[in-house]
């Protein structure tokens, strides 16, 4: 049914699942791996082999930098950045990946397991680099999931209530909701006006879908938008940049 109504990317960990989907779409979708999964695989192995986790990790921090650098652009201005910086990156790490001390590394070695997994995940990884739209990662949708549950239940007490949908149509519809907030709050859209407003469109028998969609809901009701949430995120992406630049400067100070 996913793979029927919908042509385009999946962005998501590398669960053999996600590849049954893509598959059985017949070419109409893409699976494009994660990378911050991939990272975080390198970072949990970095005692096992400093230097190389340090390496790898070096060069992903120059990937996640050029990526904000470009979070404010345009789509085909992002990708331009991406084509012009972040390939030369991942050049520079298969490069490093096909070097001797990698490829010395015993499989069963937990930097070992992480080297293969991104090989093995090599092409679905620099899936992001052919398009502006594409995320380098998953993060921010698994940071809109964690949004669902009520914050009072906590951790725990959340994956138990989400443990039995109670049926596959329920799941479903529950999806469909989840998705509809989660696209509301990364549009900055008072997420309960929006959601009366479809629904009233709805009962009141528009079938326009297109226009009450979160993104065009937005461009069309403004005053709906919170505009301290786009302050929020653009304050978060001014510290994150500043921290990333005084990093960067430490380091060329440590290298002279």
């Amino acid at each position: 049914m996913i793979a029927s109504g919908y042509a385009g990317t999946i962005m998501a960990d590398c669960y053999s699942g996600y590849q049954g989907i893509t598959l059985r779409s017949d070419g109409s979708m893409q699976r494009g791996a994660c990378n911050s999964h991939a990272r975080r695989k390198i970072f949990d192995a970095r005692s096992n082999h400093p230097l190389v986790a340090s390496v790898l990790l070096a060069m992903y921090q120059e990937l996640y930098d050029i990526e904000d650098r470009g979070k404010l652009l345009s789509n085909e201005a992002r990708q331009e950045l991406r084509q012009r910086e972040a390939t030369v990156v991942w050049t520079r790490m298969r490069a490093y990946l096909n070097s001797p001390v990698v490829k010395n590394l015993l499989p069963k070695e937990a930097m070992g397991k992480a080297v293969a997994y991104l090989n093995n995940q090599w092409d679905a990884l620099q899936l992001y680099l052919t398009s502006g739209g594409i995320p380098i990662d998953n993060n921010d949708a698994e940071q809109l999931m964690k949004q669902v549950r009520a914050p009072t239940l906590g951790v725990g007490r959340g994956r138990k209530n989400w443990l039995f949908i109670g049926s596959i149509a329920a799941g479903g519809r529950a999806a469909d909701l989840m998705t509809l907030v989660s696209s509301a709050l990364r549009n900055d859209l008072d997420v309960c006006s929006y959601v009366k407003g479809v629904l009233d469109a709805l009962l009141s028998g528009s079938t326009d879908y297109e226009q009450l969609r979160p993104d065009v809901w937005a461009q069309m009701h403004p005053e709906q938008i919170r505009e301290y949430r786009r302050e929020e995120r653009r304050d978060r992406a001014d510290r994150k940049q500043f921290r990333r630049a005084l990093r960067r400067q430490a380091q060329r100070q440590a290298a002279r």
